[in-house]
């Protein structure tokens, strides 16, 4: 089986599912989302409107390929505005958040010129950002780990509460020093349930698989908004959010890969079959040559941490 790490071919992140597809052809079992769940995570406006059918609770808003086109959302400010395709909050600064119609189209303009993709507009939801990290179990329901948020505490006032491109990855800018992570604490019960369940409704309808993290803003009357469905988090072990997650719920690193490798190793009989059946003479290639898994030969580079650790 092959642990799959894989984000972007050739820096082109419209890519990552590709490489599923090809394991899938060849009847290779891997770690992770299958191809459906990783293209949708990378399409925020389908992916949000799979969501909002399932009934999970999502931000109101949509996509936009012009600035003429803000007004037909007839959305409250404040809004954020996001680059439609990209991840580890690439396009996401302090102008994001924006007040007034003149500031929506102006930046709804900028990620059209300077991303070359449509934006995505949605009302920003204040109030605590929480994430959920969910590991999946063989014969059992998912493993909702102890959460964690941004505390925002340090953030200096005028700038939105929000995890930025510079305060996720410049570690000198005061975006880095207002933004850290931290264990959730204070939740009452019932509302810890809710948000728990939230993210594993959320997890199941995207068409996750193995792993994930849901990041939810918690409104001021308690309800739990997925702004983000994350299948390829970062799984590095000293600077992942999930693995200290993990940690938190009692598993070292070691137990955490082990457990990803055992939920990729319980499909791999079925993988075969059907590429047996698909294909009788690559599978008879197969058995003869005696492939029964990928190794990665060698040693990679640990990672720095984020989400193009991989």
């Amino acid at each position: 089986m092959v642990f799959n790490l894989c984000e972007s071919i050739h820096g082109d992140n419209r890519f990552e599912s590709l490489m599923p597809l090809l394991m899938d052809l060849a009847g290779i079992a891997y770690t992770g989302s299958c191809p459906f769940g990783l293209s949708l995570a990378l399409r925020k406006e389908k992916v949000k409107d799979i969501l909002r059918g399932a009934g999970v609770p999502v931000p109101r808003g949509g996509m936009v390929s012009s600035a003429e086109e803000c007004a037909r959302l007839g959305l409250s400010f404040p809004v954020i505005v996001k680059p439609a395709r990209e991840d580890a909050s690439v396009g996401i600064c302090s102008d994001s958040v924006v007040q007034s119609q003149p500031a929506l189209e102006q930046r709804v303009a900028l990620i059209l010129d300077h991303y070359r993709q449509p934006a995505l507009v949605e009302e920003f939801i204040e109030g605590r950002e929480i994430y959920v990290s969910i590991l999946e179990r063989v014969g059992q329901e998912p493993q909702v780990f102890p959460f964690f948020e941004i505390d925002f505490s340090d953030m200096p006032a005028g700038l939105p509460k929000i995890v930025s491109f510079e305060g996720k990855w410049v570690e000198h800018s005061v975006e880095y020093k207002g933004t850290r992570p931290v264990r959730c604490e204070g939740l009452a019960p019932e509302l810890r349930a809710t948000v728990a369940r939230t993210a594993v409704d959320a997890f199941r309808a995207a068409g996750l698989r193995d792993y994930g993290r849901m990041d939810i803003r918690l409104s001021k009357d308690g309800v739990p908004y997925v702004i983000d469905v994350n299948p390829n988090c970062d799984l590095s072990d000293l600077a992942g959010g999930y693995s200290k997650a993990a940690k938190a719920a009692g598993l070292s690193y070691k137990e955490l890969i082990l457990r990803i490798v055992e939920l990729a190793l319980s499909r791999q009989s079925s993988v075969i079959t059907i590429a047996k059946a698909a294909s009788p003479s690559a599978a008879a290639g197969r058995e003869e040559a005696g492939v029964a898994e990928v190794r990665h030969k060698g040693r990679a580079p640990a990672p720095r941490g984020g989400a193009c650790s991989a």
